[in-house]
């Protein structure tokens, strides 16, 4: 007879409950065991149960620590809708690089950015260009030109629904009809005609144009530091001489809002006939920048950031 303590009735029913019982568990279409019996017929849990049982608290605990992360990640997007995707286009005798500085200033304030590469062939062959860059974007879209590419996002806005605004950085805006040279000597007070270097003869016949280097940096961008605008002489794009006489079709900016920002030291396009291209537009705003030259958005971009992002919030 054994010498120990003997077993309660209570311990004998819990012990044929526990025999009794499930030794396993559902979890989806997986059946998990987490009992087994012993050889003296003690009821005692795996190592594989102890492990899923670990394994499926953490589980739970994270499930409830996410989910209210989740819900304000989802309430944190809905407080901040998508902004519209500000789309560059650089002008003659420059490349997208001279956007670097607006780029910077908008990418800190998390716009989608694209700097789009301008040929310089003609507005209606540019336009088409531009245009496709718009229809690859889901979502509203603000239009930026500098210079001769005012009269590029002017036709490539045309029957663009997703096209919201236009800007147009010490840029042409021109009526149908109107050309770019036109435009340009409707005013006094340009000087490139004397700065370009002799046209460059291409292989179908046609011009390409280019600023004689040494002229430049006074003429292009005085008021960019020296060492910066030697470099952008040497990289600058040149613009066919026909794209600055092809006649520009009917313009966006009379059903799509414009803001004009130039400067009042402009060389290439006189800032009166800026002046008169937005007050023609009827510009939901028109900012001069004090001794700023042509290239406004390389010297000053922290200006021209900002009437990027009253267009884009308009």
């Amino acid at each position: 007879m054994s010498q120990g303590k003997p077993r309660t009735h209570a311990h004998t029913e819990k012990v044929r409950d526990l025999r009794a019982a499930p030794k396993f568990a559902v979890v989806g279409s997986i059946r998990l065991s987490f009992f087994s019996t012993s050889n003296q017929g003690k009821i005692v849990m795996t190592k594989f149960s102890r492990r899923i049982g670990i394994a499926l608290v953490a589980s739970s605990v994270g499930l409830a620590v996410l989910a209210p992360l989740q819900a304000a990640a989802q309430s944190g997007a809905a407080a901040h809708p998508s902004k519209p995707t500000i789309v560059l286009v650089h002008g003659a005798f420059a490349d997208s690089s001279s956007w670097d500085g607006v780029v910077r200033d908008l990418k800190t304030r998390h716009y989608p950015v694209i700097a789009a590469a301008n040929p310089l062939r003609g507005p209606k062959f540019d336009a088409a260009a531009v245009a496709s860059v718009v229809d690859s974007v889901k979502g509203p879209v603000v239009l930026v030109g500098h210079s001769y590419g005012g009269s590029v996002i002017s036709e490539a806005a045309s029957g663009k629904a997703n096209v919201k605004a236009l800007v147009f950085v010490a840029a042409f805006a021109p009526e149908a009809g109107e050309t770019a040279i036109g435009l340009t000597g409707k005013f006094p007070g340009s000087t490139l005609g004397p700065a370009l270097a002799p046209a460059v003869s291409l292989a179908d016949g046609g011009k390409d144009l280019y600023i004689q280097q040494d002229k430049f940096p006074v003429q292009f961008a005085a008021d960019v530091p020296l060492e910066k605008a030697r470099l952008m002489a040497v990289g600058q794009r040149p613009i066919s001489e026909a794209a600055l006489n092809e006649p520009a079709e009917a313009p966006a900016w009379k059903s799509v809002p414009s803001w004009f920002v130039y400067g009042d030291r402009d060389k290439n396009i006189p800032p009166a006939a800026m002046a008169f291209m937005a007050e023609r537009a009827k510009a939901v705003k028109t900012v001069v920048i004090k001794g700023a030259s042509h290239v406004v958005m390389t010297s000053q971009p922290d200006a021209v950031t900002k009437v990027i992002v009253e267009a884009a919030a308009h």
